[in-house]
């Protein structure tokens, strides 16, 4: 089961220079991280390794089946962003 970034991310990039397979998107050196609001990770990649919800300063990050109530659409929203980046 693959990790869920939410709501609460300030996309401050500490899970992304921990990941050891980068599946955590956007990093800081593609276009358009300075303006993004938030990170996400793509669960076809996410090997499950935990890394990224040790170094999360916010406790942003979920494993999918136990993402909170008011978070379930994040892991929707997860994998949306890799098929628009994919197109």
């Amino acid at each position: 089961m693959p990790f869920v970034i939410a709501a609460p991310c300030v996309a401050d990039y500490s899970c992304v220079e921990v990941c050891p397979v980068n599946c955590i998107s956007p990093r800081p050196d593609q276009p358009g991280f300075e303006k993004t609001e938030q990170l996400y990770i793509n669960p076809s990649l996410c090997i499950h390794c935990e890394a990224c919800v040790e170094a999360c300063p916010v406790g942003a990050i979920f494993e999918a089946k136990a993402l909170p109530k008011k978070w379930k659409d994040y892991a929707r929203i997860n994998a949306e962003y890799f098929e628009r980046v994919e197109e």
